[in-house]
Parts: C-alpha cells; sequence; structure tokens
C-alpha cells in the first residue's frame, strides 16, 4: 500500500536525524511520554475494556485476554520501566574500541542506531510502549503493528507516545503504527527503507516473514522450553522452580513446555509435582514411564516434544541420564530458555556448555528471560538466532556500529608500495 510505503520512506528520512540527537532530548522525549500516559490512565483503562470485552465475545482463550489486559498497574510498570531506562546509559556514540593503524591514522569503532525497526508484535499492549521508549532511546525510528485484538489499546497508546514526542522536539517519523493485515504485508515490501524487521508470533507467521521479505529477520519462532531435573536435584527446590517456570504466566514463551526427569529421581519427583500442578489446574501430558507413577495424565505423543502450548498445558519425560535430555532439547526445543535442576557442578558445567540456546539456566525458573528482568531496559523480543543480537534484545542489541577512521592526508599507495606502513597499536 502507498500510505505505508510513503510513511516507512518518512520513518528512513527521519531516522538519520534521530540518530543525531543528544541523549538529553531522547531522555526528555521519554520522560514526558511518561507524563503523557500518566495523564491519559483514564482514557487508556477505557479503550482497554473495550477490547477486552471484544475479545472475550470472540471466545480468545484466556491465557491470550490475560496479555491483552492493560489496567492501572501495567500503566504504573511500563512507566516505571521507562524511568529505569532513562536511568540506563545512553548506547549510541559509545567507542568500542580504538587503534592507531599508522601515526596520525586512528580508527574508531564507535556504536550507532539500527536505523528504522519494524515490530510486529502479538496481543500485549504493554508491548507497544516497550519496543517504542527502547527504540527511542536507541535512536532507532519503529514502525510497529500490534495485534486487532488490541486494536483500541494500541492506537490511543501510539497517540499519546507519538504526540508526546513530536513536542519534545522529535522528527515526526520516529513512530509508526499500522493497523491492519494488508498494511503488514505492505511492510515486507519496504526493504530499502526498514533495516530490521523482528516478529513476535507464531512459528508459521514468523516463517511467513522470513520467506516473503528481503528485510533482515531477527527473532524467534517458538518458545518451546524446557526443565530437566537432574539426579543430582534438590527435590523441595525442583517442584515450585518447574510451577514458577508453568504457571506463573504460561502465555508467555518463556514458560516452559516440557519438564525431562532422570529415572533416578522420577519416583520421587513426579508424585508432589503432579499434585502440585493439578492443584494449578494444569493438564500433564506423560510418556508411559509418567503415567506409571502419576495417575491421571494424558498420553504424550511426538507432537508434545515441539508444541509451545502457551496455556496450562506441560508435557514431561522420564530420561535414563543428562545425555538423552540434552539431546531432547537440541533436538525438540526451539533454542529459546532451558533449565538444569541440580546440585552437582559438573552436570550443571556440561548442560549449560552443550544445551545450545540464548538462555540456559540453573536452579531457577525459565521466565527470568525477559529483558527487563536482565537489567536491559525490557525487550523488544526475544532473539533464538546467532549473528547480531542472542537473548533478550534490549538497547545493545538495538545498536549496531561504524568504523570511523581519522587521518592526515594518507594514501593506501603509499603503503602498497612500501613508503610507509601499518604498525597496529589498541588505544585505551
Amino acid at each position: 500500500m502507498d500510505n505505508v510505503q510513503q510513511a516507512a520512506a518518512n520513518a528512513k528520512r527521519d531516522s538519520f536525524y534521530l540518530a543525531a540527537l543528544g541523549a538529553e532530548v531522547r531522555n526528555r522525549a521519554l520522560g514526558r511520554i511518561i507524563s503523557a500516559l500518566d495523564a491519559a490512565r483514564d482514557d487508556i483503562v477505557s479503550a482497554n475494556t473495550q477490547d477486552l470485552d471484544a475479545a472475550r465475545a470472540d471466545g480468545l482463550p484466556e491465557p491470550i485476554v490475560k496479555r491483552l489486559k492493560f489496567d492501572g498497574g501495567k500503566i504504573d510498570d511500563v512507566t516505571a520501566g521507562i524511568r529505569e531506562l532513562i536511568a540506563l546509559p545512553d548506547p549510541v556514540g559509545k567507542r568500542l574500541a580504538k587503534r592507531q593503524l599508522d601515526e596520525g591514522l586512528i580508527l574508531e569503532q564507535v556504536t550507532c542506531p539500527i536505523g528504522v525497526v519494524g515490530v510486529i508484535f502479538e496481543s500485549r499492549p504493554d508491548a507497544l510502549v516497550q519496543i517504542a521508549s527502547l527504540c527511542l532511546k536507541s535512536g532507532n525510528c519503529a514502525v510497529l503493528k500490534g495485534g486487532s485484538e488490541a486494536r483500541l489499546t494500541n492506537r490511543i497508546l501510539y497517540e499519546k507516545i507519538h504526540a508526546a514526542g513530536t513536542e519534545s522536539g522529535l522528527p515526526d517519523g520516529f513512530l509508526t503504527l499500522i493497523e491492519s493485515r494488508e498494511e503488514t504485508a505492505a511492510l515486507l515490501g519496504c526493504h530499502e527503507s526498514i533495516d530490521l524487521i523482528i516478529p513476535r508470533g507464531s512459528n508459521a507467521f514468523v516463517r511467513y516473514i522470513m520467506d516473503n521479505s528481503e528485510i533482515p529477520v531477527m527473532g524467534h519462532a517458538d518458545g518451546v522450553c524446557h526443565v530437566y531435573v537432574d539426579k543430582g536435584a534438590d527435590i523441595a527446590m525442583a517442584v515450585p522452580v518447574i510451577r514458577d517456570s508453568k504457571v506463573q504466566y504460561a502465555a508467555a514463551c518463556n514458560a516452559v513446555e516440557t519438564v525431562l526427569v532422570h529415572a533416578d529421581v522420577a519416583e520421587a519427583l513426579l508424585p508432589p509435582l503432579g499434585r502440585e500442578l493439578k492443584e494449578r489446574e494444569v493438564v500433564i501430558r506423560g510418556t508411559e514411564r509418567v503415567a506409571e507413577i502419576i495417575a491421571g495424565v494424558d498420553a504424550a505423543t511426538s507432537d508434545d516434544w515441539t508444541a509451545e502450548y502457551l496455556d496450562f498445558i506441560v508435557s514431561v519425560k522420564v530420561v535414563d541420564d543428562m545425555a538423552e535430555a540434552i539431546d531432547h532439547i537440541n533436538t525438540y526445543g526451539s533454542h529459546h530458555t532451558d533449565c538444569i535442576v541440580t546440585e552437582d557442578d559438573e552436570a550443571a558445567e556440561t548442560f549449560m556448555q552443550l544445551v545450545d540456546s540464548a538462555g540456559v539456566y540453573r536452579n531457577c525458573s525459565t521466565r527470568f528471560a525477559d529483558g527487563f528482568r536482565y537489567g536491559l531496559g525490557a525487550e523488544v523480543g526475544i532473539s533464538t538466532g546467532k549473528l547480531h543480537a542472542r537473548g533478550p534484545v534490549g538497547l545493545d542489541g538495538l545498536t549496531t556500529y561504524k568504523y570511523r577512521l581519522y587521518g592526515d592526508g594518507q594514501i593506501v599507495e603509499d603503503y602498497a608500495e612500501g613508503r610507509r606502513a601499518f604498525h597496529f597499536i589498541d588505544i585505551k
């Protein structure tokens, strides 16, 4: 669509100006955004109530409805997050390296914004605030597409943030909101204007974006996370770790979907774990070995090992040793976040070395996989790739770098013909 292409082109044009603005201007805009959201809280909650009513009328699952909720408490949370973001060091203009190539020829590696970031995200309206503020702090223009179920909430949040930003001196294109599926398809064709796409959705959706755009894509398709309970585990610790990983927020991408249990501790762990999960109304899908210990579990199939339930469902499997657990995780997991529960230091180190995931934990909930909880100033998403950023993508993940070379009339011919020579010296 022409209007999307024009909006993306405007964002590209304005991205150069935003990148050149000082940290004080960007921080001042973030402060004004806090005030704008606080002043409009009644209107924001009213719009969200309409979205919630429509979602329930449409029969959306309760975990999805929970993600959609954006009440006064959520407003307090996102504004507190912006305050913490303001206090973080400026990620732009940091010198990563400085090297003298020859006398009077100095090379610097300096961080800079990526440019224009397109983010397509799920139903959570708080994601819009987090993404917009992270992009602003890191000097990036953002083009956002939220879920249609949060349409009214997203629109009022965008309007308040955009107005506060432009009133603070930011260029108009620092933030753009698109709302329809047709506009999303048009956005994917804007490879000359959009520098990076970060999709947050289902595996099929992320794959669709990768297959239908020339724009680089960063993100994750699934959150198939695991907790492996080793033979050296503290059982009293393992149960609450698994419970929190599953039920604290079942619809999150970092919620555990599969629990692997070493055969030596299955008899001790599974009965109390089964009781705990059933009390929380979690459906357990287990192998035959699990069913022999926990009564009333549903039979697990091969499809369960790759399932991202995003619901109060968990698959459970008994394994003979840690090697089998690691192989299962690397084969069926999504390389997001996986945990070992053990008191054995050597086993923990082996697990952390061999599990190929963005986050590998020991003795703690997978729900810690979050930019805010990492102290990154929230996140625009979690990347399971290995290029550029990995894990929760915060401020540093939204910057790249450029090389600046300062000379005094040097020419390559002198070096090529031996009249001058490089003598590389790193400068602190």
